[in-house]
């Protein structure tokens, strides 16, 4: 009984040697996964891509960060409307300006609480103080 369904067995290679290209690549994922699981991730995605020229990667990634990301792999795009961006960027201005006044009014708050603790501390300090000089023991 001879078992010639095998590719190395008949004498013939496959496409990339010996053995089909498709068990190395699974067999290097699961090792990938075992020994170094980020990159192994990396590479499924990728591959589930449809392997991606590096230079689409990056102008992918450059879109979607210089324009500002909104959510899961989403990148803002224009209207097309010069009215409605103007609208847009009036709004997102404004609302810059109340951010930037709500932290000036978080960071006065936590100075009033701060001041608030340390005036505590002194009056606790001072009537410890005071009840020590007196001579009464605690």
């Amino acid at each position: 009984m001879s078992y010639t369904s095998a590719p190395w067995s008949s004498g013939r290679a496959c496409r990339n040697g010996p053995f089909p290209r498709r068990s190395v690549e699974i067999g290097a994922i699961v090792i990938g996964f075992i020994y170094a699981w980020p990159l192994a991730a990396a590479y499924v995605v990728w591959k589930l891509m449809g392997y991606p020229a590096l230079n689409e990667m990056k102008s992918f990634a450059e879109r979607t960060f210089r324009n500002g990301f909104t959510g899961f792999g989403a990148a803002r795009h224009d209207s097309g409307n010069w009215a409605f961006e103007e609208y847009r960027r009036k709004e997102i201005e404004r609302l810059e300006e109340e951010r930037r006044r709500l932290e000036e009014e978080s960071r006065a708050f936590t100075e009033f609480v701060d001041e608030l603790k340390r005036a505590r501390d002194r009056e606790q300090f001072d009537a410890f103080m005071a009840r020590r000089r007196a001579g009464s023991n605690f």
